[in-house]
């Protein structure tokens, strides 16, 4: 059995859950916020914690484990794309547990009093508005992460 092969496996699964996780849920959070029915919006706004906890959760721990399991088996004359790869997967994951998780705890809370025929108060607006600038930013990073690990772009030392 390649044990590298096997690695790299477990290592793609987990881009795809992770990366296609992350950027689906924003999609479907901002089309529900844009449909304005607040069901809808309260449904998603679900999915959305849900999602991440088994998808983008489920997919960086398989990320981790085949990026070191490869690490473990291959002979790299020059790490510093991998080290520039963590600082990119560390601040995505810093900006998720530190900034967008909390605010949709707080969206999920507020969208669990919404009822059909009231209006969707404006701090979930402000809220989810927060939720997208950051939700971009901590995007972005796992996608140039990409890019740094497939070109092995890095920072000479």
């Amino acid at each position: 059995m390649d044990w590298y092969l096997t690695f790299k496996v477990i290592h793609l699964l987990g881009i795809i859950l992770f990366l296609g996780n992350i950027i689906v849920t924003g999609w479907w959070k901002a089309m529900a916020d844009r449909h304005g029915d607040p069901l809808v919006i309260a449904f998603a706004q679900r999915q959305v914690a849900l999602t991440d906890w088994v998808f983008t959760l489920g997919g960086a721990v398989l990320l981790i484990i085949g990026g070191q399991g490869m690490l473990s088996i291959a002979a790299y004359d020059n790490l510093s794309w991998i080290d520039l790869g963590w600082v990119f997967f560390g601040a995505s994951g810093a900006i998720w547990v530190l900034i967008l998780i909390p605010l949709q705890l707080k969206l999920a809370k507020i969208t669990k009093e919404f009822q059909r025929g009231i209006d969707i108060p404006e701090r979930y607006w402000r809220l989810s508005k927060q939720w997208y600038v950051w939700g971009v930013i901590a995007t972005v990073l796992p996608l140039i992460n990409l890019v740094v690990m497939v070109f092995k772009f890095g920072v000479e030392v």
